[in-house]
């Protein structure tokens, strides 16, 4: 299981990711709000635990971006004892469990436990856009009886479009989003991948299209 750990102080940091990396978790550290979004919007973990106390972008307004964007991975907040307002923000923002702090260790083990067997045990999410339907959990794309199992790298570009069908986006915006903040893919592998659900769609007999505008970008369109 790899999880993101967003946490402002080293000290606390170093502490917390020698525990877990002890029960076998492999853990990413970061130490700001905006480190911590482009990481977690990556999309290569299993979890996210986040401090609400950051610098340059809080806990709170990460995890607002990051559900805002589509990002379902399971967060665990961290918060002062003292911020009742904020652990309820937290939780109807998204979070999936809260912790304040300080706490014991044995207790923020049991609860990254828990919140990652939820997601295990959670009912796929599906996302709808004309006949396209989209399993998030299985990466299964279907329209009516027809369905394929997207490759890892079709299902995180259509899941991208589908998200965010109201509006263009730019190929540097999918490749980021789709392929993750640090990849070494460039902006060819964008259009080669769409090139490739264009098939899909065709040979779904679907009536949404993938459509392009010159220097703008992409975006789904249904044509009933």
């Amino acid at each position: 299981m790899k999880l993101l750990y967003a946490e402002d102080e080293p000290a606390l940091s170093e502490a917390v990711v020698d525990y877990l990396t002890y029960h076998k978790y492999i853990v990413d550290a970061v130490y700001d709000g905006a480190d911590a979004y482009d990481y977690a919007m990556s999309g290569e973990y299993d979890g996210i635990i986040l401090d609400i106390m950051m610098p340059k972008r809080d806990g709170l307004e990460v995890l607002s971006a990051l559900r805002r964007n589509g990002c379902r991975t399971p967060v665990l907040l961290l918060t002062a004892k003292t911020q009742v307002e904020d652990r309820i923000r937290g939780l109807d923002t998204g979070a999936d469990d809260y912790l304040p702090k300080p706490f014991d260790m044995g207790e923020l083990i049991a609860r990254i436990r828990a919140m990652l067997r939820r997601r295990e045990e959670f009912h796929p999410d599906l996302i709808h856009f004309g006949d396209l339907t989209l399993n998030m959990q299985s990466g299964e794309i279907s329209v009516g009886e027809i369905s394929f199992q997207l490759p890892k790298q079709e299902y995180r570009l259509m899941e991208q479009l589908m998200l965010n069908h109201t509006m263009f986006m730019s190929t540097e915006d999918l490749l980021t989003k789709a392929w993750g903040f640090n990849t070494e893919t460039d902006i060819n592998s964008v259009w080669l991948y769409v090139s490739y659900l264009r098939k899909r769609l065709t040979a779904m007999n679907s009536k949404v299209e993938i459509v392009s505008k010159r220097n703008i970008g992409y975006k789904l369109e249904f044509q009933p």
